[in-house]
């Protein structure tokens, strides 16, 4: 089995040695015995992988609620060492090996068939070996094939195009035996208070955790292996790089950094081109500020008058009532001032509380007033009056109890 350190090596030519070597002929004998069981339209996967893999002590397990928050997964994440739980697994793993393509393949794409991971979910720990690698590569082949069969069918909310995301948490060796053993002492340091309190809920204790040298083979197999095949995803899938070393808030900038929403890379490519034309947000702020400061400055230069009869308009009607909502932050006013009814005066309004650290939204209202009734038809007639309605956010004062 590839990986197994303590496994002694099928001889050449065998059915494992082909099995393990041989990415198409073990996703055919997969893929050919999840489409018998569940059936061709069945098979749907998670529209979004994030693909979790890192050296033995970079943060996997420390991390992962971090990352599911950010990409707001509620499902809980699928952790291939616990889907390994046969005695032969669970005894290559305490030797510090990795057990074998075939069942981790198996057992990670049934896994991803279940309802709760349809619209996305965290993979932590696939793949690790070259083999599992490509066996990936053709799951996302099948995927897409999928989505372009029903995408004009009823079925198309069910085969969404995917996203793969590979995330990759990377520390030294020097920490990763740190932290590996820290772990296993405070594992051991846990379970013995558990005992002497006569609880029966143990942690497990990890050999690896507990010598050195287990520890240092653990992190070189994953960088002899597991390394090399998470970087061979670069050229694929969305790929991230996150340097592991800091303490735990600077991972998680890193990690936010890294996962924040692109919709070009996660929307159906029809979807992006309805509305790629309209502007994003930030490029609406990028240059903000300048162009604040370049109108203020047109409208001192080039309409004055205006621009100081707004400026008192502001200061005897609004800012009094602005005043007496200091502390909820938030005031609504209405204004009947004639002053409004010129367009550039209802930008420079919003402007100039803009520039003095107030959010001003301005809403225009029509009312219809009686002015006369013609007592043979009944005829009412009204005059049209505008009133501008105000609400003007801010930071409000806090309150100590």
């Amino acid at each position: 089995m590839e990986g197994g350190q303590d496994k002694p090596q099928a001889a050449p030519g065998s059915v494992e040695t082909l099995e393990v070597k041989d990415a198409q002929v073990i996703f055919t004998n997969v893929w050919n015995e999840l489409e018998a069981e569940f059936g061709h339209e069945n098979l749907r996967f998670s529209k979004e992988l994030i693909l979790l893999g890192g050296a033995p002590g970079a943060g996997k397990g420390t991390n992962t609620e971090f990352i599911m928050q950010a990409r707001d997964l509620t499902c809980a994440p699928i952790v291939v060492s616990s889907l390994l739980n046969t005695p032969e697994a669970r005894r290559i793993k305490q030797a510090g090996g990795m057990v074998g393509d075939r069942e981790v393949v198996g057992l990670v794409f049934r896994k991803l068939l279940e309802e709760e991971y349809r619209d996305g979910c965290l993979l932590d720990g696939f793949p690790r070996t070259q083999v599992q690698v490509e066996c990936l590569k053709r799951l996302v082949l099948k995927m897409n094939q999928l989505y372009r069969e029903y995408h004009e069918t009823p079925l198309a909310t069910q085969f969404r195009k995917p996203t793969i995301h590979v995330m990759v948490l990377f520390v030294d060796e020097k920490t990763s035996i740190e932290r590996q053993l820290k772990r296993g002492r405070e594992v051991a340091e846990r379970n013995a208070r558990a005992r002497a309190e006569g609880d029966v809920e143990l942690l497990e204790e990890r050999a690896t955790d507990q010598d050195p040298e287990t520890a240092r083979r653990r992190y070189r197999v994953f960088k002899e292996q597991t390394w090399a095949a998470l970087q061979s995803l670069k050229e694929v899938f969305h790929y991230h790089f996150i340097n592991a070393q800091g303490d735990l808030e600077s991972v998680e900038r890193n990690i936010r950094r890294e996962l924040d929403y692109q919709s070009s890379l996660e929307l159906d490519p029809e979807t992006f081109d309805a509305v790629r034309h309209l502007p994003l947000a930030s490029e609406l702020v990028t240059h903000a500020r300048q162009e604040l400061v370049k109108r203020m400055d047109s409208y001192e230069l080039e309409n004055r008058q205006l621009f100081h009869d707004v400026i008192r308009l502001i200061d005897e009607r609004f800012m009094p009532i602005v005043a007496r909502h200091s502390i909820p932050g938030m005031a609504i006013v209405n204004s009947e001032d004639k002053l409004l009814d010129d367009p550039l005066a209802l930008a420079m309004m919003i402007d100039i509380f803009a520039e003095r650290g107030y959010r001003a939204v301005a809403d225009v209202n029509l009312a219809e007033i009686p002015e006369s009734v013609d007592l043979q038809t009944g005829r009412i007639t009204c005059s049209t009056k505008c009133i501008y309605r105000f609400q003007i956010r801010f930071t409000g004062s806090r309150i100590r109890r």
